[in-house]
């Protein structure tokens, strides 16, 4: 009977959280730097991927990198969401944040052809947050969630630029045969959409056109224009009570 390291999840696991927190506190990246270099090395020792120190050493250097983008992601944060007091609060708080953070960091791994870690990465964040987001996904940024709880990005979705998500929110792919795992499978948001609670959109040739508003609850397998305003309409009738109804 073959054996999987599925231990590695808790090593996977600590690894996220100190690099995580070396991203933004640069106490915590000085006592965790040589750590995580070997913890990463020790994990692609254990998945069987070669080049580890080459890798890391490169992927080390994207970081800087990496942490603007997220600050463009946090400040997008503070102006879309009235409920936010201050810069300080997202870094702290907002597990939107935290998942496009891990989501960040995978990618950048991803892209450097490591994938299952990358992809453990995003589950450990997914059980934290409720956000599943597909390291191999492309988002581009000032990238916006709000709430976050029961999103799907899958590996193919492409968004753009200060785009906005909420709750609930699908981007698909309809169900294909594994011999076009390579092919695009999920849909590509444009610049300047906002996404509303439950909306799904499925499908590799979907386009959601720039700034577009789609709203809650719809499902969309078809392209849409630019400037577009998508609904689902429903009729609720409200009816005075009866007396002794309640």
């Amino acid at each position: 009977m073959k054996s999987y390291n599925v231990c590695l999840k808790d090593t996977v696991k600590i690894f996220t959280k100190k690099l995580f927190y070396s991203l933004f506190d640069c106490e915590q990246e000085e006592e965790h730097s040589m750590f995580l270099e070997q913890t990463f090395i020790k994990i692609l020792s254990v998945l069987k991927i070669d080049d580890a120190e080459n890798i890391w050493k490169s992927f080390k250097a994207e970081l800087p990198e990496i942490r603007a983008k997220l600050d463009l992601d946090a400040v997008a944060f503070e102006k879309n969401d009235p409920a936010s007091h201050c810069l300080e609060e997202i870094y702290l708080a907002y597990p939107g944040f935290h998942a496009i953070s891990i989501y960040r960091l995978s990618n950048a791994l991803y892209k450097r052809g490591v994938y299952i870690l990358p992809r453990m990465m995003s589950e450990y964040i997914h059980g934290i947050t409720g956000i599943d987001i597909h390291p191999g996904a492309t988002i581009g940024d000032s990238f916006y969630i709000d709430h976050g709880t029961g999103i799907v990005i899958g590996e193919t979705s492409i968004i753009g630029k200060e785009v906005k998500i909420y709750q609930g929110v699908t981007l698909g792919g309809i169900s294909v045969s594994k011999n076009l795992a390579k092919v695009k499978r999920h849909p590509t948001i444009e610049d300047g959409v906002c996404i509303y609670a439950n909306a799904t959109i499925l499908g590799g040739d979907i386009v959601i056109g720039k700034n577009s508003i789609i709203g809650a609850n719809v499902w969309i397998t078809q392209s849409v224009p630019e400037n577009s305003l998508v609904t689902y309409q429903t009729e609720i009738k409200i009816r005075p009570k009866k007396n002794g109804i309640r």
